[in-house]
């Protein structure tokens, strides 16, 4: 099932944290609307995994260049495809959830393909935002938006050294304690 999750970003309420679903459809119709009234809408997608720093401030940037922020976050079974069998690490419901937790993101849609070239074309954001770890040549769905940016990379802020640092500082100490408690 595909779905989208926005805030309620129509009225400033103290509790702006009201969630609602979304179908891919009424999304887009959403954000042609948006785009109606005048809003730049700003794209940028990606696994999110584990939440970390690299990617707050990415996303930051990518809140900077308009109005509106759509977040795409890979399915639970896309996800598992690109980064293999032991992952998603959070179930795709949550990482929504706390994608929406940041004040930047307006919106998180949840796409099932290997790539979001499908929900860009649906969407046709104005603004495509991607890390520098990409060529502009190799950025998926270009073609469907008016501008790309690319921001560069915070060295050492990815889900793949967060998972490394953990294991490094617990993996064997954990193993080493299971196997002490089942003496």
């Amino acid at each position: 099932m595909v779905m989208s999750l926005t805030k309620n970003i129509n009225k400033k309420l103290k509790n702006s944290d009201i969630i609602q679903a979304l179908t891919r459809k009424e999304m887009q119709i959403e954000v042609k609307k948006l785009q109606k009234c005048g809003k730049r809408v700003v794209f940028t997608n990606g696994c999110f995994d584990l939440l970390h720093f690299g990617h707050v401030s990415i996303l930051k940037k990518a809140k900077s260049l308009g109005d509106i922020l759509v977040v795409a976050i890979n399915s639970d079974k896309s996800l598992s495809y690109l980064k293999g069998p032991k992952r998603p690490l959070v179930e795709e419901k949550e990482r929504a959830e706390m994608l929406l937790s940041l004040r930047v993101v307006d919106y998180v849609v949840v796409f099932e393909e290997r790539t979001p070239k499908e929900i860009l074309k649906e969407l046709c954001p104005d603004i495509l935002v991607k890390g520098k770890n990409y060529k502009l040549s190799e950025i998926i769905g270009r073609e469907y938006v008016k501008k790309v940016y690319r921001f560069p990379i915070i060295k050492d802020k990815s889900t793949t050294n967060l998972i490394n640092l953990i294991i490094k500082r617990y993996g064997f100490k954990q193993k080493k304690r299971n196997i002490e408690k089942n003496r």
